[in-house]
């Protein structure tokens, strides 16, 4: 479902534990024009603190602390989103226009993109990015160490490398790293960036609309990006089925697919695709190419899951119809 001036952009800002994701939050939330923000924050534990740290915007922060946003606390985020929403429509807390998810640090973002589609949820919400911070000071060891912060970094709208200014580490060569593993999202330091609005609210729909294009292709430490290109239009049946069979056999490994696809019924209008494991947004239908370039355009981002095994499948499908 596309995103419409009705529903409440959500944000999310993840990273490993200790990355800084409060402390860039609290930075964003001084912004004038982000004072009217909800902010949820998933603690685990049974013990909260870090909503305490969090600066008040438009409401108090909703804390989560029953578990980890990936397993057992995803009907609570449900019950907190609704619980907000109820409570803006009767006027019994300040308006606002946007929510942050500021989850723990072990958690994959997957999850919380399944709650956000559930039908009662996406009516009023939608995905506006998922930011990723990566402490500069030792983000290269818990990357060498932690395959939840490799995920996460790769699964990310836009990356943020935090504690710069303090750090005595390579943030050059951190950088590095962090392209390899996800070539398309934006890279800023925390410490050298420009406050704005759209790093927590711009960065899903910057990368939606901007070019589907991976370049080469990379393998690094268990993830793979590769960029899928086809010069003639695909029989829209087919590429339905063939994503479905796609996340349904394949989600955890995933990480990432996005990209235009040049559909045989109507080639002048691409098909923008997005998803998170097996997590897919509806397909949008574009008014017109974004560039001169109308090929089927899908770049992915994978963990243990080869080029050759997708490409195979696509192929298969690639002519499929269901017209008789």
């Amino acid at each position: 479902m596309a995103p419409d001036l009705e529903r409440i952009p959500v944000s999310l800002l993840t990273g490993f534990l200790g990355s800084g994701k409060t402390t860039l939050l609290n930075r964003l939330l001084r912004l004038p024009e982000l004072r009217d923000t909800a902010v949820i924050v998933n603690e685990f534990g049974t013990i909260g603190i870090d909503h305490l740290l969090v600066e008040r915007a438009s409401v108090e922060p909703v804390l989560l602390e029953n578990g980890c946003l990936c397993c057992s606390a995803r009907g609570e985020l449900a019950a907190a989103l609704n619980g907000l929403r109820r409570r803006r429509a009767r006027g019994r807390i300040m308006a606002f226009r946007r929510i942050v998810i500021e989850t723990t640090g072990l958690a994959t973002p997957a999850p919380i993109l399944e709650t956000l589609r559930e039908p009662d949820l996406e009516r009023d919400f939608w995905l506006a990015g998922i930011v990723t911070t990566i402490d500069g000071l030792c983000g290269a060891g818990t990357l060498d160490r932690y395959k939840e912060a490799r995920r996460q970094a790769a699964i990310a709208d836009r990356l943020v490398i935090t504690k710069t200014d303090v750090a005595d580490g390579d943030s050059v060569a951190l950088a590095s790293r962090l392209r390899a593993l996800n070539p398309v999202a934006p890279i800023d330091c925390a410490a050298e960036m420009a406050l704005r609005t759209e790093i927590l609210f711009g960065s899903g729909s910057d990368r939606a609309h901007g070019e589907a294009d991976g370049g080469e292709d990379h393998r690094h430490e268990g993830i793979e990006t590769f960029c899928l290109v086809r010069d003639n239009p695909i029989a829209w049946d087919g590429f339905k089925v063939w994503l479905s069979v796609l996340a349904a056999l394949c989600g955890e490994r995933l990480l990432r697919v996005k990209g235009f696809v040049a559909v045989a019924e109507a080639p002048e209008r691409p098909f923008l695709v997005q998803g998170v494991q097996h997590v897919f947004d509806a397909p949008v239908q574009l008014p017109a190419w974004p560039s001169h370039d109308h090929r089927t355009r899908l770049v992915f981002i994978t963990e243990g899951l080869p080029r050759d095994v997708i490409a195979a499948t696509m192929d298969v499908w690639s002519d499929f119809s269901t017209d008789p």
